[in-house]
């Protein structure tokens, strides 16, 4: 009876809840802290002054609905993921495409080389090299909603967790931001901050890339292995029932067929795409870094693959037809990502786009394309709530002024101590802030002018306080519940914030502890563009 009650009385709260909390201490804090602002100078030089406090009381609610004003793009564009794939799941197409994957990679267990390493461990290093790719190029982030809500299907078909399908996608693309060596969204702006040259030092950053990708590929092995192993030491087994039992019916349930809405479809998608490379495709440039390499060949090519492989679909089933417009979707993500640089709004029309023609392709009638639609967007909504409601955090800080001022007493802490030391620190107080600024490009115009020239003061090479926060602004992204994109992932995936931060928390501290082993090499080490 005791035992019980205590087990009740320590049960961990509910994400609502410690988003809730935080937003309380936040306000609680305003009161303490005295209040100030950074000031940028006419020189570029940023200048701290006090200013008038502003405790926050009643804002706490106020706080929430501007929060929901704030992150209405990516809360909109879960949404619009959230009916668009549901749309697809509803087909069972998803399902069809996973199970013939699954099947043909199976088939690679015939030589020696692929049976030895495994096609399951193949699957989640190919997965996981290319997310973090994604992020170390142009800064992966929001676009892992979308990518999280198909390789959980994946991870759960091939016998492991949810964790292990959001570790492939999202922790991948994470560690490949903190470790970046062309991302514009935290080297390049940092760099531009700190009077450097753009995208320099690329030879050791590459190396960092590689140092953290090989430890996560490594981590994210041998927690899969353990779980295909022993399931129920999965924290997500209970409430992975739902994957599960989904994969489960949805796979045995597909009859392959065909119908009139496919090849409508079809045809609509091909107008489009045509269209789109006719206006667009001469103007097609891939953008790496400050390099930006002419590519008039992709939108024609790409387009006549998309025609050929329709084709070669539909001749088989509408399922892989619909797997086919998915396929798509995400090619063209990555393609206006790249060369046109797309954001929430062209990649939610993306997926708007898929939810029709996943429709059409399937028979469905246009009330009930509309009625799945928003049945997957209700689904999905706690995942877009909660994204609303962390950034309430953020509002109640700014408004109470008390951000800069806690970076301004972090920031005066370097100040006496030598050159190890002070990496050491400007690293610490990198990630700490992170914590409470997750935008990579605020932070590094709040303190790359202020950390820059103290770094010349004590002999610190400007490139390693860039490090500092490149590392210091990508780890912690993947556990502070400030992170909308976190927060939406976690949703779409299912995962309580709580499971996730205990699953995590251990995960984020040994790549801190990596980071900052990769930082010393550059106090004592002279490399090129450092």
């Amino acid at each position: 009876m005791s035992a019980g009650l205590l087990k009740q009385k320590f049960e961990f709260p509910n994400t609502y809840v410690i988003v809730f909390a935080a937003i309380l201490l936040c306000a609680a804090a305003t009161w303490f802290v005295p209040g100030g602002e950074y000031v940028k100078g006419a020189d570029g030089t940023m200048t701290y002054r006090m200013t008038e406090s502003v405790p926050q009381t009643w804002q706490v609610f106020s706080a929430l609905y501007r929060g929901f004003e704030k992150q209405a793009g990516i809360i909109l564009f879960i949404l619009v993921v959230g009916g668009a794939l549901w749309i697809v799941n509803s087909t069972k197409a998803m399902d069809a495409g996973i199970a013939a994957f699954l099947a043909k990679m199976q088939k690679l267990e015939r030589f020696s080389l692929f049976r030895a390493i495994g096609i399951n461990n193949i699957i989640i290093i190919t997965m996981t090299l290319l997310f973090s790719l994604f992020g170390g190029i142009f800064g992966m982030s929001e676009e892992c909603i979308a990518f999280v809500a198909i390789s959980i299907p994946l991870a759960i078909s091939m016998g492991y967790d949810s964790i292990t399908g959001v570790g492939m996608v999202y922790v991948g693309a994470h560690v490949g931001f903190a470790g970046a060596f062309l991302n514009p969204f935290t080297i390049g702006v940092a760099q531009e901050m700190a009077e450097l040259p753009l995208f320099s030092g690329m030879g050791y950053r590459l190396v960092c890339w590689a140092v953290l990708t090989l430890f996560i590929i490594v981590i994210l092995l041998w927690y899969a292995s353990r779980i295909r192993k022993s399931p129920e030491k999965s924290p997500m087994y209970e409430l992975d029932s739902f994957w599960r039992n989904r994969v489960a019916a949805d796979t045995e349930s597909i009859v392959p067929y065909s119908n009139t809405g496919s090849k409508v479809s079809f045809v609509l998608a091909m107008t489009a795409i045509t269209l789109f490379t006719v206006f667009y495709g001469k103007d097609c440039s891939i953008n790496i870094g400050d390099e930006s390499f002419r590519a008039a060949w992709l939108m024609p090519s790409t387009c006549i693959l998309f025609a050929v492989l329709s084709v070669v679909s539909l001749r088989k089933s509408v399922h892989y037809f619909i797997v086919n417009l998915l396929a798509f979707t995400i090619i063209y993500l990555v393609i206006g990502a790249l060369c046109f640089k797309w954001y929430i709004p062209e990649i939610s029309a993306l997926f708007l786009a898929l939810a029709v023609l996943s429709g059409i392709a399937s028979g469905a009638g246009a009330n009930k394309i509309a009625n799945e639609f928003l049945a997957g967007a209700k689904d999905i909504f706690s995942a877009a709530f909660i994204v609303g409601l962390a950034s309430g955090i953020i509002i109640i800080l700014q408004d109470g002024k008390i951000i800069d001022t806690i970076l301004h007493s972090m920031e005066s802490a370097l100040h006496g101590a030598e050159k190890t030391a002070s990496l050491a620190l400007m690293y610490g107080v990198q990630t700490f802030i992170n914590l409470f600024i997750p935008s990579a490009t605020a932070k590094a115009a709040i303190t790359m002018p202020v950390m820059a020239p103290f770094s010349d003061l004590i002999g610190l090479s400007r490139q390693a306080t860039v490090l500092a926060f490149q590392f210091g602004d990508g780890f912690t992204n993947m556990i502070t519940p400030t992170s909308g994109v976190l927060m939406a992932v976690l949703g779409m995936a299912r995962i309580p914030y709580g499971k996730w931060v205990k699953w995590a928390w251990k995960l984020i501290a040994a790549l801190i502890v990596l980071g900052f082993i990769l930082l010393l090499p550059t106090v004592f080490f002279g490399f090129d563009g450092f």
